[in-house]
């Protein structure tokens, strides 16, 4: 361990001359004695420096993607996966309510709440507005005559909370309530009655 001795010169201290003291009293007397000069030792120590050490760098590996990874299906093969024989290439517009939904063999559908149905039962919606086959289109003068969608329920449920807000300002009124509305979720099963139907031929658009 090296040392190093740094000696540090402090000033003496000096009796203050006192000249005007209007505090104190005439009687009273004022002593300082002088301190000796002090010397300030600095001890450093040297240590050694450490030695070097050999470090490698570990490139980290990729992560392998699986082969068979998810990927999502051609919509050309969904609705040909969806769809059932002759009925593959078919839908309609069906009214539920006062809604329109195109319906296809095979897929669900989500609608307002269907009070009197119960899970699995087997329904009829006779309500077809348009029905569509690929070279063959059914329009309804309202609706298609004796065609009908069979559907089967799936599912009495909940859509997705909606948050109402209600705020005025300088009024110190806000109100929050939050709103679930009822639904109704249908399987397809399949589109019938609309074969006698007078049809408008599809006209093929030319490459």
């Amino acid at each position: 361990m090296a040392t190093a001795t740094l000696p540090l010169r402090l000033l003496s201290s000096r009796t203050p001359a006192l000249h005007a003291v209007s505090f104190l009293p005439a009687r009273t007397s004022l002593s300082f004695a002088a301190s000796a000069p002090r010397h300030w030792r600095i001890l450093a120590s040297a240590e050694e420096a450490p030695a070097p050490v050999d470090s490698e760098v570990v490139e980290e590996a990729p992560e392998a993607v699986p082969e068979d990874a998810a990927v999502p299906e051609p919509v050309e093969v969904q609705l040909a996966a969806a769809g059932a024989g002759k009925d593959a290439d078919i839908f309609a517009v069906v009214m539920i309510g006062s809604r329109q939904y195109i319906v296809m063999p095979g897929r669900y559908i989500y609608t307002q709440r269907l009070k009197d149905a119960n899970v699995n039962d087997q329904i009829i919606l006779n309500k077809v507005l348009l029905v569509s086959t690929r070279d063959k289109a059914y329009i309804g003068m309202p609706v298609v005559t004796n065609a009908a969608v069979h559907a089967v329920v799936e599912e009495q449920g909940l859509d997705d909370k909606v948050i109402i807000f209600k705020f005025k300002k300088k009024k110190k009124y806000q109100r929050k309530a939050g709103h679930r509305q009822p639904n109704t979720r249908l399987r397809i099963t399949g589109i019938s009655g609309y074969e006698e139907y007078p049809a408008d031929p599809i006209l093929q658009v030319p490459a």
